[in-house]
């Protein structure tokens, strides 16, 4: 029967050729690759699949993340809501006593 540091030293021999085996085979791929890429005229960007893109100009529009206008107004303090998100306290609190969300259209 072998010893531990028999058994140790056989598996880091083992590693150590498996290692120089994977070396070697990526080092005979890459150069497959590399002359199959040169036969066909091919780039990286070619292989990763990304083909070269032309901007179009820039064209005006509205801002992403800009300012909304309003659509609706508190007369008697002159607040206002866009429409979007939460209703502010003063139209919840108008609404709630009566008021028709139309009567605040701007």
């Amino acid at each position: 029967m072998s010893s531990l540091q028999e058994l140790l030293a056989q598996r880091a021999e083992i590693e150590k050729k498996i290692a120089d085996a994977q070396r070697e085979e990526r080092s005979t791929a890459i150069a497959k690759v590399r002359a199959l890429m040169a036969e066909h005229g091919l780039t990286a960007a070619d292989i990763a699949g990304k083909a070269p893109t032309v901007r179009a100009a820039a064209t005006p529009g509205p801002k992403a993340g800009g300012k909304v206008a309003p659509k609706f107004r508190n007369a008697a303090t002159g607040e206002t809501w866009s429409g979007r998100g939460l209703q502010p306290k003063w139209l919840k609190a108008a609404l709630s006593s009566g008021a028709k969300i139309e009567d605040f259209a701007i």
